[in-house]
């Protein structure tokens, strides 16, 4: 990647404002539950580059800083310096550390949607209990009318090494509403306009995977209507909030 001069001050503002907000947006994991030891990982488009900002594998979430989070490129390598011109080269700052495990279904989620500014990848209890057997989370509470416009989809099984798991998300979910899949025998992972959205859309589809579940305990939840579900989902999507 070359970078004009006169725009590399802007990218590494940009770059340390990201790391910030990535480093401080995995204590929400923490926060809410949606973890343990050093799984899951939080990740973040930098504008207008074709870099990324992810956590580093293996790293305590309670050790981590903003210093520690790894720049990558849009395949999953950490940058280490880049042409500018004039022969020059821009230095990233990156850590001497490794990018998470999964950084190459990031990095593909980003190649391939460029819609989506952030990525998170959490095995939260529920969710990922769903994703064990392999079904999707039914639509049966007007939260996820809300949010997901319908079910929370199943993706295919897919090892970690390489970008088969984003292969696996990005078919999921390019025909769907839903920010949310859980890719079978593994986890959900969420996406969203930034890493902050994506950071909620794995809250939600934590709390709706229990509560639909407990409510399977109980009996057989009752589906919602598609035009119901439709209505809601274009209500929270353009009318509500501020």
């Amino acid at each position: 990647m070359s970078v004009r001069q006169g725009t590399e001050a802007a990218i590494l503002e940009t770059i340390a404002r990201i790391r910030e907000d990535v480093c401080a947006l995995h204590a929400e994991l923490t926060r809410y539950e949606l973890v343990v030891w050093t799984a899951g990982n939080v990740s973040a488009r930098v504008p207008g580059t074709d870099l990324m900002v992810i956590k580093p594998s293996g790293v305590s979430y309670q050790d981590l800083t903003p210093e520690q989070m790894v720049v990558t490129d849009l395949h999953g390598t950490p940058v280490r310096g880049t042409n500018v011109g004039g022969g020059g080269t821009v230095d990233w700052g990156n850590p001497p550390l490794s990018p998470s495990s999964d950084t190459a279904a990031h990095a593909y989620v980003y190649r391939h949607m460029p819609e989506v500014g952030g990525v998170v990848h959490t095995h939260s209890t529920y969710a990922t209990a769903w994703a064990a057997r392999g079904e999707a989370i039914p639509c049966v509470l007007t939260m996820m009318g809300d949010e997901f416009g319908g079910s929370i989809p199943v993706g295919p099984f897919a090892l970690i090494g390489d970008d088969s798991i984003g292969h696996g998300i990005v078919e999921t979910l390019k025909n769907s509403n839903s920010p949310a899949v859980l890719m079978q025998n593994h986890g959900p992972f969420t996406i969203g306009k930034d890493a902050r959205s994506a950071v909620k859309a794995a809250v939600m589809c934590e709390e709706v995977a229990r509560t639909v579940h407990i409510s399977r305990q109980l009996g057989e939840p009752l589906p919602i209507d598609e035009r119901d579900i439709d209505s809601l989902y274009a209500r929270y999507q353009n009318v509500y909030g501020q």
